[in-house]
């Protein structure tokens, strides 16, 4: 589920409209916000469509939501990602990656599936940016439009 580049590896959603499959992401992204547990605002950036690597573009999509959450106090975010990877298992993610990455800043990134929910999310918390964040990707498997439907991009 995590790396979209092997759609072998990546799980099939269902039938679905991209709006319908749309809006079942956003819920997933403010499930993941309630997670997080602290007060802050989240970007206001909407879901996007894209293709499922080998498979017919007409036929078949992912859903993508890229978001950015911004603590009220920036001493909130301190442990965020710990408890993180101790909470989303309690509701149904599995991690399958939790660790700094190689940038200068060593950003502690965390990346979770939730099969139930034919979704991944993969969270960086950005702690040493002039406004700490946490940045999230959460995607889903990948759809199939109904008979007679073609995959609406946005």
């Amino acid at each position: 589920m995590t790396d979209a580049k092997d759609s072998s590896d990546l799980p099939f959603a269902g039938t679905s409209t991209s709006i319908a499959a749309a809006d079942e992401t956003e819920k997933v992204s403010s499930e993941l916000y309630d997670l997080i547990g602290i007060k802050g605002k989240a970007s206001d950036t909407g879901p996007g469509v894209t293709g499922c690597s080998g498979k017919d573009p007409e036929k078949f999509f992912q859903i993508f939501h890229p978001w950015t959450f911004t603590p009220a106090s920036v001493d909130q975010l301190d442990g965020v990602m710990e408890r993180l990877k101790e909470e989303l298992p309690k509701h149904g993610w599995k991690v399958v990656e939790y660790g700094r990455d190689t940038s200068k800043n060593q950003n502690l990134n965390l990346t979770a599936d939730n099969d139930e929910k034919k979704h991944s999310v993969k969270i960086a918390h950005f702690a040493k940016n002039k406004t700490p964040s946490l940045n999230l990707m959460v995607v889903s498997g990948c759809y199939q439009v109904p008979d007679g439907e073609k995959v609406e991009r946005f």
